[in-house]
């Protein structure tokens, strides 16, 4: 099937073995109009290994309003294009996000084309819980920020998915370390799908451990174990009484429906509902 007029492509390459593209991705991009491309140098690289010779521009983080209404024109006059990143599936911790949303609110169809993807390969090669997860992409960079950043992802109770480059990959563990406990189970992806792919397994501190030792090298992602889950808090009988008087029920009633909440002895939380009552008034 051609693609079809004027529809945004959202085309999933490879993250290391080209074999990983799909035959409908090859297709597509041999046949769409034009490709947009994060680095059109890479793409280039990718497009001559397959002889596909579509005509390419660049769309990246620094490209200009202008280039992206002219590829929504291109689009609304019936243009197909393909939009790709340098390696595995566009608009995740990549700048095409703004140009679906800005294309999406014109009205234009967009399909995505599946793929390779980082993560999820990082994820199933854990051996850390996948029934839930979530996906942060690279943490902040300053230092307040980063900090709060890691302080709430500790008390994540889902599996945590994080990008980080190889010079910053030991500060940002031992980070996660101090937060989440040196103990907390984890594993970090390296060089996935390429020659020399390494999957490193265990707690935090011996992740941290193999790589003072061998120094990581090639784009990593990191996977934390979720939190373990806490206790909900007990319900303050006190609040509960003065919430039943606030909203009209009498002492009896009030001691009545907090015993059934709380499962504590209705008659010593009516004598508290007086006492409350009494200091209220």
């Amino acid at each position: 099937m051609p693609p079809r007029a004027g529809v945004l492509y959202l085309i999933a390459t490879p993250i290391g073995n080209l074999e990983d593209i799909t035959a409908r991705a090859l297709r597509l991009l041999r046949e769409v109009d034009v490709i947009a491309a994060e680095d059109t140098r890479v793409t280039r690289k990718l497009l001559a290994h397959f002889d596909i010779h579509t005509p390419l521009i660049s769309f990246h983080a620094h490209s200009s309003a202008g280039r992206q209404d002219a590829l929504l024109g291109r689009l609304l006059a019936g243009a197909s294009v393909a939009l790709v990143s340098d390696a595995g599936t566009p608009c995740v911790s990549d700048p095409g996000a703004d140009l679906v949303a800005e294309v999406v609110s014109a009205g234009v169809r967009v399909e995505p084309i599946p793929g390779a993807s980082a993560p999820l390969c990082a994820l199933i090669a854990s051996g850390l819980p996948t029934g839930r997860f979530v996906f942060e992409g690279f943490l902040p960079r300053t230092k307040p920020d980063f900090r709060a950043r890691v302080k709430q992802l500790a008390r994540e109770e889902r599996t945590t998915i994080l990008f980080e480059a190889p010079p910053r990959l030991i500060e940002t563990l031992k980070a996660l370390a101090a937060a989440c406990g040196e103990d907390r189970p984890a594993s970090v992806g390296r060089e996935l799908t390429k020659k020399f792919e390494e999957h490193v397994r265990g707690s935090l501190a011996e992740i941290i451990a193999h790589f003072q030792e061998t120094p990581p090298r090639g784009e990593c992602v990191i996977v934390v174990g979720g939190a373990p889950p806490q206790p909900e808090e007990a319900p303050n009988p006190d609040a509960l009484l003065l919430q039943a008087l606030a909203e009209g029920s009498s002492p009896k009633d009030a001691a009545r429906s907090v015993a059934t909440a709380t499962g504590l002895a209705k008659n010593t939380l009516y004598q508290r509902v007086l006492e409350l009552r009494d200091q209220v008034t």
